[in-house]
């Protein structure tokens, strides 16, 4: 359920964005040109406030951990993810590299944060999962870190000279392999985990043997 609504905000948001993109820019003797209507990156960015809390929570919840670890770890993790996305934006829409530099390295303090509890904080709890779905778990918490790592390296793109057609490049389409692999990718990843330990439960319960 919660794979589905990420994958709902997202394709609602790089709809809209889309249709940003095509007003913002009109194809003339074969260039792309702007146009008097600014690409509006909000679009991104309230797609990613809204879907990235989602994705953390999402392999919370499919852990099956206690209740009150569930609820600590889903908030921790969830804030940390808005306050990383939040501190972003600032430099993205900013003209000033400094001020790119800026917000990124602060974006980049929580973002630390949540590599760390994602390898340390739950490596127990990883442990504690059925054999059955503990690779699984762990690859999607790899690829989760993996694709996020991607991020900084497209918004850092603007600041260390590239500039014009191909900054809007390579940010757009960079920021868009990374959206694929951390929300469809995972989301196919959650989605095998939880049928994993529906398959364990199932299995316990036929070999269980009943009371006399």
């Amino acid at each position: 359920i919660v794979t589905g609504l990420v994958m709902f905000i997202a394709a609602y948001h790089y709809f809209r964005t889309g249709q940003s993109f095509v007003d913002a820019y009109t194809l003339v003797d074969g260039v792309h040109v702007p146009t008097e209507k600014a690409f509006n990156s909000a679009y991104r960015y309230v797609d990613w406030l809204l879907t990235v809390p989602l994705l953390l929570i999402e392999l919370i919840l499919v852990m099956s951990l206690s209740r009150s670890e569930t609820v600590s770890r889903a908030t921790s993790l969830g804030l940390a993810a808005l306050l990383m996305v939040a501190l972003g934006y600032p430099g993205e829409v900013s003209e000033s590299n400094n001020v790119r530099l800026i917000f990124g390295t602060l974006s980049m303090i929580p973002f630390l944060w949540i590599v760390f509890q994602l390898y340390v904080g739950l490596g127990k709890a990883i442990e504690s999962q059925p054999e059955n779905a503990q690779s699984l778990v762990r690859t999607a918490r790899n690829v989760t870190v993996a694709s996020w790592c991607f991020y900084p390296v497209v918004y850092f793109a603007g600041a260390i000279g590239l500039e014009g057609a191909l900054a809007t490049v390579v940010v757009e389409v960079g920021y868009t392999i990374a959206d694929i692999i951390s929300k469809a990718g995972f989301g196919v990843l959650i989605f095998m985990i939880a049928m994993r330990k529906s398959e364990d439960t199932s299995g316990s319960k036929k070999t269980a043997v009943p009371a006399e």
